[in-house]
């Protein structure tokens, strides 16, 4: 992304720093009520890609793995579930998510194995070659420069390091993808408006859906920053599609 290049917000482009800070406020605003919302938007559904998601990436102990835009822990607490010795670093740009997210795991009674980190995913504050695994699940369309963020997610794995991202994509079922339009953009920001009185936040992340990447692009995306045995497994016809790829 060049200095005077433009982010996609929605369906706007603006500045990219004022991209980034209009993904603060989003996330700020939703943090309250993020993992309700998911359970609404999706009738719960979201909770069965997630498992898939943690079940396809195998988290092995000893593994060092970085979940990327984990704020509010739904990622790293599965992974930290099937693990006896966990070493997992939930990174995420949002200190009001990492709080939510904070909070759950002392609810839970989770007081070892997992590091709360807040910096954006273009810029890790972490060395080279360090971790085995790193997770994104529905994250990758709000960074702001995604190349770099996908740069950066190379940088800090391992040779032999695993990459996983689960983001919605395209819908591949002739008939649902003009359903899943219609309920996106009529039903998803009323219900954020009713629940949360917060509609802008939720046609901001129907519209992000839109412009992400669809499953064949984002595969190129990830060859082209040095990843390779790239794949991707469409869920629920494409509505979400689970990318993994391995730094060699």
């Amino acid at each position: 992304m060049t200095e005077n290049s433009s982010s996609p917000f929605g369906f706007k482009d603006l500045d990219p720093h004022e991209k980034t800070e209009r993904v603060k406020d989003v996330f700020h605003s939703v943090a309250e009520n993020y993992d309700l919302m998911n359970d609404l938007m999706s009738a719960g559904v979201h909770r069965l890609w997630k498992d898939a998601f943690v079940k396809a990436l195998s988290p092995k102990d000893c593994e060092k793995i970085l979940d990327m835009a984990g704020g509010t822990g739904d990622i790293a607490f599965r992974i930290h579930k099937k693990l006896k010795y966990p070493d997992i670093t939930i990174c995420d740009i949002n200190n009001s998510m990492l709080e939510v997210g904070q909070d759950r795991a002392m609810d839970k009674g989770i007081l070892h194995g997992l590091d709360w980190i807040c910096a954006p995913a273009e810029s890790l504050p972490f060395p080279d070659d360090h971790f085995d695994a790193y997770t994104i699940a529905f994250g990758l369309r709000n960074v702001t420069d995604r190349a770099k963020a996908l740069q950066e997610a190379h940088r800090v794995l391992k040779p032999g390091g695993k990459f996983c991202c689960l983001e919605f994509s395209q819908v591949t079922l002739p008939g649902l993808d003009k359903l899943y339009d219609l309920y996106s953009f009529n039903v998803i920001p009323k219900i954020g408006e009713c629940v949360t009185g917060d509609r802008d936040s939720y046609q901001y992340l129907v519209e992000s859906i839109q412009r992400f990447p669809k499953q064949k692009a984002l595969l190129k995306e990830l060859q082209d920053v040095g990843f390779e045995n790239v794949t991707y497994r469409n869920f629920t016809g494409g509505v979400v599609a689970l990318h993994m790829a391995l730094k060699k």
